[in-house]
């Protein structure tokens, strides 16, 4: 059967499975790179690390669809400095929230330079998760050309690479999905580390690469658009103080310089890893922003002719990619 040679169905009992939902894994075999965690996955229970994921063995997505699809898809990464993943209080809720809106959205599970993984292995899960979602437009029911991506902290980080060097090789081609795109039609990063380079290079997400090569040119997001960077949403507010509001400044100019679309909305209080917004706060404005923005550049609304105005030709036959279906737990 010609989707073995591409796929395989991961029977794997992962803690994703809890939030309900089909769950995705992204390699069917060896993943690329090198490392692993020390012991099992963990979800945060304290503090700041409450629904947070780390220790993160199988990479995957896990799929929130909507009552009434419209055809969009989004891959949702939440943040953590590359040591943790902000599932609970970022990429979930935020999922949902784009479910409510008819879009598809696939919550992104990669793997972690804090938990002892090679440094690029997040770029490797996120370029991988990209051709998986528009190699497979047609099993995943979504549109392979309003496919975006939305991320949080380094998950913005994350995200905006995709949109900058998604066509970059960041590992072997495994299987056929790995000759498909993995840049995404449009990104939204909410509150970003975008740069590595001086005087804002005082993250976490800045430690966890230091170790690749030309780190500093190669993973500053703003040092890597083009004519060609697909448009961007930003947002972020003034009194961050972890991912300082230049990141976004910086993006924004670099955009504007290249003539790409761009749209930057900066709050006056807010901090860090506010997620969808406290509601009554400032920064709970950026989804019906963000929605807006999508809604008028076209992403969320059918182009007529064939199923989601794509040409049938387009899809590229491969089957689905290992989706599990598993209930809520």
């Amino acid at each position: 059967m010609r989707w073995l040679a591409a796929f395989v169905l991961l029977l794997v009992a992962v803690p994703a499975a809890a939030q309900g939902g089909e769950v995705i894994n992204l390699w069917p075999g060896v993943m690329p790179g090198s490392g692993k965690p020390a012991g099992p996955e963990k979800v945060g229970s304290e503090g700041s690390a409450t629904g947070s994921v780390s220790n993160v063995t199988v990479p995957r997505m896990v799929v929130v669809r909507p009552k009434n699809p419209n055809g969009a898809a989004m891959l949702v990464i939440g943040g953590g400095g590359y040591f943790r993943i902000q599932i609970g209080s970022a990429a979930m809720p935020t999922a949902q929230w784009l479910a409510e809106q008819g879009i598809t959205a696939f919550v992104l599970y990669y793997r972690l330079p804090g938990d002892g993984w090679n440094a690029d292995a997040p770029f490797q899960d996120g370029q991988r998760a990209m051709r998986i979602l528009r190699g497979n437009w047609k099993t995943l029911d979504i549109d392979p050309k309003r496919i975006g991506v939305l991320g949080f902290s380094a998950g913005g980080h994350l995200a905006g690479t995709l949109a900058t060097r998604g066509a970059n090789t960041f590992y072997p081609a495994a299987d056929a999905v790995d000759q498909v795109s993995a840049v995404p039609d449009f990104a939204a990063l909410i509150y970003p580390v975008v740069s590595m380079r001086a005087p804002i290079d005082t993250t976490r997400t800045f430690r966890e690469l230091k170790g690749l090569p030309n780190f500093r040119d190669a993973f500053s997001v703003e040092a890597n658009v083009t004519t060609t960077t697909p448009p961007i949403f930003l947002a972020h507010a003034a009194d961050d103080p972890i991912a300082a509001p230049e990141h976004s400044l910086r993006l924004h100019a670099a955009m504007l310089a290249a003539k790409r679309p761009v749209e930057l909305h900066v709050f006056e209080t807010g901090g860090h890893s506010f997620g969808l917004g406290k509601p009554g706060s400032a920064v709970a404005a950026w989804p019906e922003l963000f929605h807006t923005w999508v809604r008028r550049h076209g992403w969320l609304e059918h182009q007529g002719g064939s199923r989601f105005g794509r040409p049938q030709a387009e899809n590229h036959g491969f089957p689905s990619s290992g989706a599990q279906h598993t209930q809520g737990m």
